[in-house]
């Protein structure tokens, strides 16, 4: 990877800074800074063309104090163990953040799946999920979803657990296809819980959405969802980009036309696209925009000590996971720029996946415009919790995130105590 950082020895670092701020001793938080269990496999898979390739998964359970394991899986070439104990760590916060009983877990498979048939990716997928089989399940560890992966994906999983099983196991993964289990709303909820946290913060700065310039780094599932939706909100999406670089319109790109363009042609980039008064630029040069708010929705380590002097927007949202390292984290908080942090402002997934679950566990289907009620209703109840700890601290947003999370998970260890 271009970035060295270590995601997880980032984590330890911002959660210890929250707890001393909080005055917490080390004993209260200590088994934080290890994972509760970490499995690596080898997952040998048959080649369409005959050859055998063997390729490294694995499955980390940071902390289940309050609840199941509960955290994506992604597929990608730079895939290592230190991103995933990071990305299981930051799932414990987020799910305590917003509010729901569940712990922190996650799962990754080193591979480029652009370069896999369809069939050697099922192979993949299948393989994967029997050898993370005995740690899974709807009362131990709930995958889901994340960067590379799919709902279709979500349903191989499902099924290979349920045969392994030996019945239909809906509640073993969350964002699967409504057909099969999954809830109305989930490939927006990450997306329109970005949109519900902006519009937040915009209105603590006393500014209307509506005309707002927004840059959005990253075109997936959660960059392209919350680009549709603050478009929609009347913001002005003056910027997106994807892997290959990105777009740019100082009065606003047509979203609506770009996600269109880009369904209907599947295989093409936003470098393809053109448009009258759209600017092809770099995703560097996208950090460095003139924009109100900056959201960065790729992956992690974007923002670094070298790039973050470049940034000009004065709030920056996370919607991907850990998309700043510390260090850029302190040169933006000394120069006042307002960061709301992973763990609050990208939570809408784990909100909604957390409502596919109960759905699943109770044999229920909620309609959409209830998800959506219900999804808006955590997630803002999070942000103004997270708003109080952090006006009550004088700190930042992240600070007052972490301190808000670590009360909770402390408090949930500390009264089950430590067994035997």
């Amino acid at each position: 990877m271009e970035n060295k950082v270590n995601p997880f020895e980032s984590f330890i670092a911002t959660m210890e800074r929250a707890a001393n701020i909080m005055g917490l001793p080390e004993q209260s938080y200590v088994r934080l800074k290890t994972c509760e269990r970490e499995l690596t496999v080898s997952i040998p898979v048959v080649m369409d063309d005959g050859s055998l390739r063997v390729f490294q998964g694995y499955r980390v359970q940071h902390c289940t104090e309050r609840g199941p394991g509960k955290g994506g899986i992604r597929f990608h070439q730079d895939s290592d163990i230190d991103e995933v104990r990071a990305l299981a760590a930051w799932m414990t916060f987020k799910c305590a953040v917003a509010g729901i009983p569940y712990g922190g877990a996650k799962g990754g498979v080193k591979v480029d799946p652009s370069e896999l048939s369809k069939a050697e990716l099922a192979r993949l997928t299948r393989r994967y999920t029997a050898a993370i089989y005995p740690i899974i399940g709807p009362e131990k560890d709930i995958p889901a979803p994340d960067v590379n992966t799919n709902p279709e994906i979500m349903a191989w999983i499902m099924d290979t657990y349920s045969m392994l099983t030996g019945y239909v196991v809906n509640g073993v993964v969350t964002g699967k296809p409504i057909e099969i289990g999954g809830s109305l709303g989930r490939f927006e909820a990450t997306g329109m819980g970005v949109m519900f946290i902006t519009n937040e913060i915009l209105k603590k700065k006393n500014r209307d959405i509506a005309g707002t310039r927004i840059a959005i780094q990253g075109f997936g599932n959660v960059g392209r969802n919350a680009a549709l939706l603050l478009y929609q909100r009347g913001a002005r999406v003056i910027a997106v980009s994807d892997v290959n670089g990105g777009l740019y319109c100082d009065t606003g790109l047509d979203i609506p036309a770009i996600a269109a363009y880009l369904a209907e042609n599947k295989g093409k980039m936003l470098e393809d696209y053109i448009a009258d008064g759209v600017k092809h630029i770099t995703n560097e040069e996208l950090l460095g925009i003139e924009t109100d708010v900056l959201i960065p929705a790729a992956l992690e380590n974007q923002i670094t000590e070298q790039n973050a002097g470049n940034v000009k927007a004065s709030i920056i949202v996370e919607a991907a996971n850990g998309p700043l390292t510390p260090d850029a984290d302190r040169i933006l908080e000394e120069r006042g720029v307002t960061i709301v942090p992973d763990i609050l402002a990208n939570a809408g997934g784990v909100i909604v996946s957390y409502f596919e679950w109960v759905q699943n566990i109770q044999n229920l289907m909620w309609d959409r415009e209830e998800i959506y009620k219900m999804l808006e209703k955590l997630i803002i109840k999070a942000f103004y919790d997270v708003w109080e700890e952090t006006e009550a601290n004088h700190t930042t947003l992240r600070m007052g995130a972490y301190i808000l999370a670590l009360r909770k998970i402390t408090s949930a260890s500390k009264l089950r105590g430590v067994f035997p």
